[in-house]
C-alpha cells in the first residue's frame, strides 16, 4: 500500500509529498480545504506551513488532518493497487539541474 512518508509545504496551499514507493509529487490542496475545520489553515500561512506526516496522514495543529487516500487516490484506496496509478492531479516533481 502506498503511503505518505514526508511532506514539504510549498507556496500557496501546495505541498510536496514523498510517497512510500519513492515517488515525489506536488499537490495543490486548495480544493480540499473547505469547511470550518480548515478555516484557520486557509487564513494563516504560518499555520499551513506547520503541516506534518503522522502515520501516513497530513496533520496540522488543532487535530486537523487530510486522509492519505484522498491525497493520493482522490478517494478510497483501490482494491487492486497494482492496476491503478495515483490520480492524474498528482504531478511528479521535475528533476532539477
Amino acid at each position: 500500500m502506498i503511503e505518505i512518508q514526508a511532506v514539504q509545504p510549498l507556496g500557496g496551499r501546495s505541498v510536496r509529498l514523498t510517497l512510500s514507493d519513492g515517488t515525489v509529487v506536488e499537490r495543490d490542496l486548495t480544493d480540499l480545504l473547505h469547511g470550518p475545520v480548515f478555516e484557520p489553515i486557509v487564513a494563516d500561512d504560518e499555520l499551513f506551513r506547520r503541516v506534518q506526516v503522522d502515520y501516513g496522514t497530513l496533520v496540522w495543529p488543532g487535530d486537523v488532518d487530510i486522509a492519505p487516500e484522498t491525497l493520493i487516490w482522490d478517494g478510497p484506496y483501490p482494491s487492486d493497487e497494482a492496476s491503478r496509478r495515483p490520480a492524474s492531479f498528482l504531478r511528479p516533481r521535475r528533476p532539477t539541474g
